[in-house]
């Protein structure tokens, strides 16, 4: 997954476009979506920062459906629970026998969490998508932030993946020996890889003390970087952008779908 997304963040149609920009335009469009009152907002934020990752970065659509249906499934199990939970207005739906239902307060509610997390999740996407994580790094960096938060981002980033990559052969091979075939069988096989996972991370983390020293580490990581110019014509457009959204924000604070 780290290869693909670098690979696309790369190689995208947006690849010039000044990083700065894209990471303003994002990082704006997630706080849009989830301070937005209503709906309205976040899906238009889902639209637009979809549009652009399929059509100006040119990103597979199936890829970027792929990628979707992560945080939506979770979404949905929590808009399940915020259905029921939520009371007030009409009812809509009644379950016979239970006491449980869907009220329209309850209703509105879930509409509206799966529409900011639609357009969050669809802004940070775009980010990751189109923007090297050197660059945002980079940018970081320009921003004064501490070096030694930097440092630990960019090896947290790069760790996360080699760990998943670690944990998913070890997985497999439990798999090919039947570690999954039954319950008690499931637990010690997790147990297992839970416990090797460990051990690996902490040799991964010692070879890469050894590694640094060996090279003179003097307690700041270089990062590559390159600037591009922001141009008027995409600084215009995307405040415009944004300012379209913040508008129909706060025009459509009190509506009411349901």
């Amino acid at each position: 997954m780290h290869d693909i997304l670098e690979e696309f963040a790369q190689k995208n149609g947006l690849r010039e476009v000044s990083p700065g920009l894209k990471l303003f335009i994002g990082l704006a469009s997630i706080l849009l979506s989830v301070s937005s009152a209503a709906p309205v907002a976040p899906l238009l934020v889902a639209a637009a920062m979809s549009a652009a990752i399929l059509g100006l970065a040119r990103i597979p659509a199936r890829f970027y459906a792929r990628l979707l249906l992560i945080p939506v499934s979770f979404a949905v199990m929590s808009i399940a629970v915020v259905l029921f939970i939520t009371v007030g207005g009409a009812v809509l739906i009644e379950v016979p026998g239970l006491p449980l239902a869907i009220t329209a307060a309850g209703a509105n509610l879930a509409l509206l969490l799966l529409a900011r997390v639609f357009g969050g999740m669809c802004s940070l996407y775009f980010i990751a998508l189109t923007t090297p994580m050197t660059e945002i790094l980079d940018i970081l960096r320009k921003l004064r932030v501490p070096t030694v938060f930097i440092d630990l981002a960019m090896l947290t980033y790069r760790f996360i993946f080699i760990f998943i990559e670690e944990a998913g052969q070890i997985y497999r091979a439990q798999v090919m020996r039947l570690g999954y075939s039954r319950f008690r069988e499931s637990v010690q096989s997790f147990g297992m890889l839970a416990g090797a996972l460990f051990i690996r991370t902490w040799e991964s983390g010692e070879a890469l003390v050894l590694a640094m020293d060996a090279r003179c580490y003097d307690g700041k990581l270089g990062i590559p970087g390159e600037t591009r110019p922001i141009s008027l014509s995409a600084l215009a457009t995307a405040m415009l952008y944004i300012g379209a959204v913040f508008g129909i924000s706060l025009s459509t604070g009190g509506l009411v779908l349901i």
